[in-house]
């Protein structure tokens, strides 16, 4: 397979394109950029810094992927990294910014992840598999997302928040605290509304799954007393049920940021 490159786009010296790369008119790869085999750049698209993509990865038009951080002060290096894992889309003006070096330098993005139109990932963050971001979602700095995780438009995340695998983020949440696997919250600012039970279902969790996941979650936020001895008995209840724990397990291992709990 062969590299195509529109003449109307520029490739700086030291970019590395894999086979099968295509890059449509008026785009711009930078000399640290590295695109895998099969990417796609529509038009107007930008890669640029310490940035690294995988296989079959798609840019719609004014994606900009690798500027730095928007961190008062901070200058380009090539210390900032990101990574975007086969199979990503980055729709529309959506973004995402490398690293910043003293924390490590790199934010990541998993595999097959879709990001809509207008939405942004910021400096550090650490994004799963699967993650789909609808318009215009704002992620700021070192949040953590694990994978199968959907976000609703016009949402917006706390920096060094971390959010569970498979959990939902309602349309225009404003999330400020922790959100557990499989959860779901919505509002401004966001409260835990229960489980992302039609997710879980669309991602083949069986009825057993959901009945251990909802026990669990009814253990530690329903419960009579205080969560803190919820949450101590509901580890001990729980102890050798894998989906059970892993909700109970995020909770006991905290964050910079708290728990979002039920209003």
């Amino acid at each position: 397979m062969s590299v195509e490159v529109h003449p109307t786009s520029v490739v700086e010296r030291g970019a590395v394109l894999h086979d099968g790369v295509r890059i449509g008119p008026f785009c711009h790869v930078g000399p640290l950029a590295e695109l895998g085999a099969g990417t796609e750049l529509l038009s107007h698209a930008s890669v640029v810094g310490n940035t690294k993509l995988g296989e079959n990865c798609l840019l719609y038009p004014h994606a900009v992927l690798g500027c730095g951080p928007q961190v008062l002060g901070m200058r380009e290096t090539s210390d900032s990294r990101l990574e975007i894992g086969a199979g990503s889309v980055f729709r529309e003006y959506a973004t995402a910014h490398s690293g910043i070096p003293k924390h490590g330098g790199l934010t990541k993005v998993g595999a097959s992840c879709y990001i809509m139109i207008g939405a942004h990932i910021a400096h550090d963050c650490q994004i799963g598999n699967n993650v789909v971001m609808a318009n215009n979602v704002s992620l700021a700095g070192h949040i953590e997302v694990g994978d199968n995780v959907w976000f609703g438009g016009l949402s917006a995340v706390h920096q060094f928040s971390r959010i569970g695998r498979n959990a939902f983020i309602g349309g225009g949440a404003i999330v400020v605290d922790d959100v557990i696997p499989f959860g779901s919250v919505i509002g401004n600012h966001a409260k835990l509304s229960g489980l992302n039970t039609v997710g879980l279902k669309r991602r083949g969790f069986s009825k057993a799954d959901l009945h251990e996941i909802r026990a669990a979650y009814k253990a530690v936020f329903e419960g009579e007393g205080l969560f803190k001895a919820r949450l101590s008995q509901a580890a001990q209840n729980f102890a050798g049920k894998p989906l059970a724990m892993e909700l109970i397990n995020f909770v006991l291992q905290g964050g910079d940021r708290p728990i979002c709990k039920p209003a």
